[in-house]
């Protein structure tokens, strides 16, 4: 078989994944807060790109620009710019009296310190005071956990020596508070005896705050009993024990302690009061708090409203009136400036559609479960991407992407979007499935309102649930109980008949 050149035509379809394309797609999945620095990012990378903060001309919109709907989702009609005098209700020299006519001439944006100013900071350079002036400069934070002990070692140890090996300690105490390194191993890094290295870590355990240093829960709940002048031995055994509490075993606690019920839950009440993590005070990370991208709320005619959070939308606007202006008869600035503008208009497309897209879900999600907005968790429906898909005739990947980092608020509490999809579980009696959610929360109510003398077994709960038409094995059972981290019958058990301890008082 002799071998030949050919030529062929092959006619085929591909998908072809552009740069424009994989941005489009990433903004559908990223939260507000994400979609906010991509911005940022983007207003910083692009000239063409302008914030719209209400006062940019409408002209300077270019025509590929979407029109703003009646209610705007990333675009909003800006106003025709007012006059700074009128704004401000003054003249311009009553304001900045004491400014030159070119300092007056300078934009806004420009740099305009005089240089006189470097000379007066001692002839420090032009970039040496932009840093010292910078705002970043002016930033506080909050003391972290090692610098607030160190500052208490440099006051407790004087010799050098022990400095060194306190240092080397705090270092190895973690955000919690507690000591992760061996003393044998310390001892051997830093070339001392052990009984130093003890005699440094016992310093640091009387630092602030109380407990940190210690190596065990036990020391550090020790170290804060003793500060209290109440790690009496009694109280010591049970913290050499705390097995048998975490386990709510009573009688093994009482035949350690030698004491007797009332003062044993005295104890334990006192135990409870202590802090087991004592360095989380210090260089904690503040809670960001939940922004939701959608709202829900009720209507007269008994229906719901949903709409788009727009504080959280990115606004932003195309300037062409600069595109036209900058481009000249330079090719390459030409080309580079038209590459901006292909890449701004899409970035304002992509958020336009991303805006939409969120509303068309959230809206398909309100309607489908709006059993759970008007009687609760118990009517929850089972619910997955395809049937919001087919609704409103998108891909599954498209919903799971807009789904993902999404929050609705709701008359009910805030949730994500995520929450709504719930697998669903068979009827006893052949009717409508029911939703995964739900029945976890029916198992909480089972468990949440038996009797002390009457503990449900997951068995028994199984009963309780077919009679009310769930078909739900036993092993399913224990899964959603564990997952919703509630103790076995044997533990529930042991804890109201043995002792409460939410209340810190023993059984007779």
């Amino acid at each position: 078989m002799a071998l030949t050149q050919r030529l062929e035509l092959r006619q085929g379809q591909s998908l072809v994944m552009t740069p424009q394309l994989q941005q489009a797609i990433k903004l559908l999945q990223m939260s507000n807060l994400e979609v906010q620095q991509f911005v940022e990012q983007e207003l910083e990378r692009n000239p063409l790109l302008e914030r719209d903060d209400g006062t940019a001309s409408r002209e300077e919109q270019t025509p590929e620009t979407p029109a703003p709907s009646e209610t705007p989702l990333t675009l909003s009609e800006s106003a025709p710019a007012a006059d700074a005098a009128a704004a401000l209700d003054t003249d311009y020299e009553n304001v900045y009296a004491e400014d030159s006519a070119c300092d007056r001439a300078e934009p806004s944006g420009s740099e305009m310190a005089p240089s006189s100013f470097a000379e007066m900071k001692g002839g420090s350079s032009r970039s040496d005071s932009d840093d010292a002036l910078s705002l970043e400069a002016t930033l506080t934070r909050g003391v972290n956990l090692h610098e607030h002990l160190a500052a208490q070692l440099t006051v407790a140890c004087t010799d050098a020596r022990d400095r060194l090996i306190g240092a080397y300690l705090i270092d190895a105490i973690d955000e919690a508070g507690y000591l992760t390194v061996d003393l044998t191993a310390a001892a051997q890094h830093l070339a001392v005896p052990v009984a130093v290295v003890e005699n440094v870590l016992k310093a640091i355990q009387t630092f602030d705050p109380t407990g940190a240093g210690a190596r065990t829960l036990g020391e550090c709940l020790a170290l804060q009993l003793k500060e209290r002048n109440r790690l009496d031995p009694a109280m010591q055994a049970l913290l050499d024990n705390l097995n048998l509490l975490a386990k709510r075993d009573v009688q093994g606690l009482l035949r350690l302690t030698q004491v007797s019920s009332e003062d044993l839950a005295d104890m334990i009440a006192e135990i409870k009061q202590l802090n087991p993590k004592p360095g989380l005070k210090f260089g904690c990370e503040p809670i960001q708090p939940v922004v939701p991208d959608v709202y829900v709320r009720d209507t007269k005619g008994g229906g719901f409203h949903v709409e788009l959070n727009s504080d959280t939308l990115p606004r932003v606007l195309v300037n062409s009136r600069y595109y036209s202006t900058v481009t000249g008869k330079d090719k390459d600035a030409k080309t580079y400036l038209t590459d901006c503008l292909n890449n701004a208009n899409w970035l304002v497309r992509s958020l336009d559609q991303r805006a939409r897209t969120i509303l068309k879900v959230a809206s398909e999600i309100v309607r489908q479960q709006d059993g759970f907005f008007v009687s609760g968790v118990t009517h929850l429906r089972p619910l997955n991407l395809r049937a919001i898909a087919e609704a409103i005739s998108m891909h599954e990947s498209t919903v799971s992407r807009v789904t993902a980092n999404k929050y609705i608020a709701t008359p009910r509490g805030t949730f994500e979007l995520k929450y709504f999809f719930t697998s669903a579980i068979q009827s006893a009696e052949g009717g409508e499935a029911h939703s995964a959610e739900a029945v976890r929360h029916h198992i909480r109510d089972l468990i949440d309102n038996e009797a002390s003398g009457a503990i449900l077994s997951d068995d028994r709960i199984v009963e309780i649930l077919r009679k009310t038409g769930i078909d739900i094995a036993r092993r399913t059972v224990a899964k959603y109980r564990e997952a919703m981290r509630i103790p076995s019958s044997v533990e529930r058990r042991r804890l109201k008949q043995g002792m409460n301890l939410s209340d810190g008082v023993a059984a007779p």
